[in-house]
């Protein structure tokens, strides 16, 4: 899967794991998904730590990883690239 196609996928997931009302084209992959951004709270990080697993067989490797991979989409892709298991690279 490419990347493009990863971020679009994240949006549209994103969206409906967290019942969110808005549209995947109004989402920003690079904008913050907490506080200014999408207004996430740690309840939804919760979820999208869920999704991870759920979706792409990932787990954090530790705590404090999450405010990083999940800064925002664009960074949410990137750790799915790197740590994905190799029969779904």
């Amino acid at each position: 899967m490419n990347r493009e196609q990863l971020v679009e996928d994240l949006k549209q997931q994103i969206i409906e794991q967290l019942n969110l009302q808005v549209k995947p084209e109004e989402i920003v992959a690079g904008d913050p998904l907490f506080n200014e951004g999408l207004g996430l709270d740690s309840i939804d990080a919760l979820e999208l730590i869920v999704l991870m697993q759920q979706k792409y067989r990932i787990k954090l490797a530790n705590a404090e990883e999450g405010p990083k991979v999940f800064q925002s989409i664009d960074t949410m892709a990137d750790y799915i690239i790197a740590h994905q298991p190799a029969a779904n690279k």
